[in-house]
């Protein structure tokens, strides 16, 4: 029976690593380490590869959000407006995958730490066997035999025979323990690669719908010139910029008209005043002013007309921020303005951020200077990702460099 034992001891520890990584504290413990572990640890396994599955049938299908745009690509409006809820939608894919990749590192590092645990057990198992399989071959297997017979009495006999017995069911027990946590250490390596490949497959998905987002700006852009070129005659043109910047002003016009009937039934002493002081810089990510406020040959027409505020290009996602204390008024979507909020400083005066990919505020809420209102994008009438930022005051747009110094 011993040297049957001993055969058994040789063939699994032969395969054991003989590199042991630094000192952990262990998280499993023999007493834990069942078959219902080893299930939990196959679970795992078998989630991340759902997850990876779940991440590749997120990612936005660009040829076909073209195809369902085709019948739309006549009515400018209404091609801007469905192309934006699809930038919208990939735009918050993106930060999805983010999150999941900060998820993934955190669990990876967890992950890497049981495997360090495990493979410490399985060395410190390695070593006990190591010493218990040395003494059985230098004792061999007359040993027990000569304890047995070295019995001062019958009764001294049976006990030396129990104790022998208690021997055997420990190294039997040492070895299933040791097979257990091999099987273990396996799992949680195989664990740790289906993490890692789950990590790499969500940073590959940001990259692609980075990639996805920047191909239908393009066509965005390419349809916009496309269609404005069909436009022989300028003056067509100029009519046709002026009647959007007509509804931006009717639009935001009607917003001042009931923000001024609300205020007339509220108490002189609730209502807002402005402060003043130099405004916060709306766009702190921006990289250049790309239009000046004032009259302009505007990118999309190639007409002379008047620009309403300060266009701003920065990167897409990047921060927007209030210029101002005050009350949001107006955080909606339209086609020529794309994603926008408007907000009330009191006194008369309002600033209006315009073409974002995501909104951040809600209408009625109450927003300090420096604050996240918003992320810059390219919707509404936009051909790449910039903040258009204007000023009003007293039912006028004003230059925005008033206000923000230089």
């Amino acid at each position: 029976m011993c040297t049957l034992l001993f055969g058994i001891f040789v063939l699994v520890v032969c395969q054991l690593p003989r590199t042991a990584p630094s000192g952990r504290a262990l998280t499993v413990q023999a007493a834990e380490l069942t078959n219902e572990t080893i299930r939990q640890k196959q679970a795992e396994i078998s989630a991340a590869q759902q997850e990876r599955d779940s991440i590749k049938s997120s990612l936005a299908n660009v040829q076909r959000i073209k195809q369902e745009l085709e019948a739309s690509r006549n009515n400018l409006n209404d091609y801007v407006t469905k192309l934006d809820a699809e930038l919208a939608r990939i735009q918050a894919n993106i930060e999805d995958l983010k999150q999941k990749i900060e998820i993934k590192e955190a669990e990876i590092a967890q992950t890497q730490l049981e495997l360090e645990a495990a493979i410490a057990r399985q060395e410190a198992q390695y070593n006990a066997m190591k010493k218990r399989v040395r003494f059985i071959f230098e004792k061999g297997d007359s040993y027990y035999l000569q304890i047995l017979l070295e019995s001062a009495s019958f009764s001294d006999m049976l006990n030396k025979q129990y104790y022998i017995e208690k021997l055997s069911e420990y190294d039997r027990k040492m070895l299933d323990e040791y097979t257990r946590q091999k099987e273990l250490v396996e799992l949680t390596k195989q664990a740790l690669e289906e993490e890692q490949a789950t990590l790499e497959e969500t940073k590959a998905g940001v990259e692609e719908e980075e990639a996805n987002i920047e191909a239908l700006i393009k066509e965005k852009q390419a349809q916009i010139a496309a269609m404005q070129a069909e436009i022989a005659n300028k003056q067509g043109e100029i009519d046709q910029y002026e009647a959007r910047v007509a509804q931006q002003n009717a639009e935001i016009a009607e917003l001042e008209r009931i923000v001024a009937a609300e205020k007339q039934r509220l108490a002189e002493a609730n209502r807002r005043h402005y402060g003043g002081g130099v405004f916060a810089w709306p766009a702190p990510s921006y990289t250049y002013i790309s239009s000046e406020f004032g009259y302009r040959t505007a990118p999309t027409t190639g007409a002379s007309t008047f620009h309403s505020g300060l266009d701003m290009a920065a990167p897409s996602g990047s921060a927007i921020l209030a210029a101002a204390d005050g009350d949001v008024v107006a955080a909606s979507y339209s086609s020529s303005m794309g994603n926008y909020v408007m907000i009330d400083h009191g006194d008369g005066l309002y600033t209006i951020y315009m073409h974002a990919s995501s909104l951040l505020v809600s209408k009625g809420q109450v927003v300090s200077k420096g604050q996240q209102i918003a992320r810059v994008g390219s919707t509404g009438i936009s051909t790449g990702p910039h903040l258009h930022f204007s000023v009003r005051l007293n039912g006028s747009y004003v230059n925005p460099w008033n206000y923000l110094g230089r």
